[in-house]
């Protein structure tokens, strides 16, 4: 059952105020004119943000940090799943008698207050949830937007509107998604990504199932087979015209900067469509986008506009820079599925790989024991795309390694069909084998949900101290 959230006043303190998923409800509650307060380890341009519009932000995790609200209201205090039930501030919230709520609850009670549109799937939550709330934005009907991830159109990863709708991100990772009671609720696809949380694909199948049933419309792509056959939506979307579903495409031509394609609603062609992002998963993301607008009574020349414009996520195929020739891009691709898609993506602007100075090189770091261990085999097979590939060792993202697995079993496994492969286990080796490594006309992409994009700028910065010296070009964008 849903935990009750006061709205009406009374403070909120966010445990980890500075994570993706928790300072985007923070933006949207201190907007509101909301107290808000939290703290975190690490702060960012994300609290600096916040802390503009009015939080207070604590940079350490201390009991003290809540004797800022003695001889006040007790807050409402807000924690996601990677809070440990030892985490001193928990505790003392606890011994206060604070009300102690999960992430999800706050944002549950947001889409309440709305109609509420939610995103949920395994793969393409952020991209499209961003996409549906710039395809609404441009359409004129100002929604408020909770993404995972920061987007350029609105500066951030949350965006406060004064129209009716709420997109927000549904995720299924600890199954919190049962708890939205969503006016409209999207499911890009459904695979098993979370063996920490579910024992097998059909306990996922079940929560998306009961995500559908609290959505009074569900919009899915009928090109997943467990969402075609397992959820059955209400609207659906296709790649594939021979799927009868409500929206689909042909004549689709993909290339470097974007796709091109023919829009179908049934049987009526809607036009062409320009999607500025690359890739067959991307022109699916924006199809559930299509799907949403004209359900809510957008112009299909709002939709081809704002289509052709928008300008992805941060770490989705996000270009970091250029230097020497060379190509940074940073992407959150951790699941096999996943990084096939980017990788096929990716040789679309690389072109021709029988060109030598048209190399993809992936850094990968494989992102919890658990789910390394359980697609071992499918990961091995994920980078066939790739001319060079640098595999560091595992992130934990707080897991024990109980099966004592490491980066190089991956190795061993791609060098089995592929040249080419490296094992780099610290992002110190990392930096250290890239001057050897790189060269002009490659393109660099640092895959993983983890912290190897960290990398990224000292690299870049490595690359310009020589090229400056040489006096080539540079282009350094972050």
């Amino acid at each position: 059952m849903l935990n009750s959230i006061d709205f009406s006043g009374r403070p909120f303190h966010f445990l980890g105020i500075g994570g993706i998923g928790m300072s985007a409800i923070a933006h949207i509650l201190a907007h509101r004119k909301l107290p808000v307060s939290g703290s975190d380890l690490k702060l960012s341009h994300i609290t600096e943000r916040l802390g503009s519009m009015g939080a207070h932000v604590f940079s350490s995790q201390n009991a003290t940090n809540l004797s800022y609200f003695q001889g006040h209201q007790l807050p409402q205090v807000v924690c996601s799943t990677a809070i440990s039930t030892d985490n001193p501030e928990y505790a003392a919230a606890l011994e206060m008698g604070c009300p102690i709520l999960h992430r999800s609850d706050v944002l549950a009670g947001l889409i309440a207050e709305y109609k509420g549109i939610s995103v949920g799937g395994t793969h393409g939550k952020t991209t499209t949830s961003g996409l549906i709330g710039y395809v609404l934005l441009q359409a004129g009907l100002d929604p408020t937007v909770i993404v995972g991830g920061e987007v350029a159109a609105w500066q951030g990863n949350a965006r406060a509107g004064s129209g009716p709708y709420l997109v927000a991100e549904a995720d299924e990772s600890d199954g919190s998604l049962v708890k939205f009671k969503s006016h409209v609720g999207v499911i890009t696809n459904i695979e098993h990504d979370h063996p920490d949380h579910y024992r097998d694909l059909a306990q996922v199948v079940e929560v998306f199932q009961e995500f559908a049933r609290r959505s009074d419309l569900v919009i899915g792509c009928i090109d997943c087979p467990i969402v075609r056959e397992q959820i059955k939506p209400d609207l659906s979307y296709s790649l594939d015209r021979t799927l009868g579903a409500t929206y689909s495409v042909d004549e689709v031509s993909y290339t470097s900067d974007g796709t091109h394609a023919r829009l179908w609603e049934k049987d009526e062609c809607l036009g062409w469509i320009h999607v500025s992002l690359l890739g067959s998963h991307n022109l699916s993301n924006a199809l559930a986008a299509v799907a949403v607008a004209r359900h809510l009574g957008a112009t299909i020349e709002s939709i081809q506009s704002a289509l052709s414009s928008f300008g992805g996520a941060k770490r989705r195929f996000e270009m970091r820079g250029e230097v020497n020739g060379i190509r940074f891009i940073d992407d959150y691709a951790h699941h096999p599925s996943e990084l096939q898609v980017t990788l096929a993506a990716a040789r679309l602007q690389a072109g021709d790989r029988t060109h030598p100075n048209h190399r993809i090189v992936a850094f990968f770091q494989p992102h919890r024991y658990s789910r390394t261990l359980t697609f071992l085999p499918e990961f091995a097979r994920s980078f066939t795309e790739a001319d060079v590939v640098v595999i560091t060792d595992i992130y934990s993202a707080g897991e024990e390694n109980l099966s004592n697995i490491t980066g190089q079993k991956l190795v061993d496994l791609i060098s089995k069909s592929q040249s080419n492969v490296y094992y780099c286990p610290t992002l110190d080796a990392v930096k250290a084998f890239l001057p050897e490594l790189l060269q002009p006309g490659d393109m660099a992409l640092f895959l993983g949900a983890g912290n190897l994009n960290q990398v990224i700028p000292d690299a870049i910065a490595s690359f310009k101290e020589e090229e400056t010296e040489t006096g080539k070009k540079v282009t350094a964008l972050a």
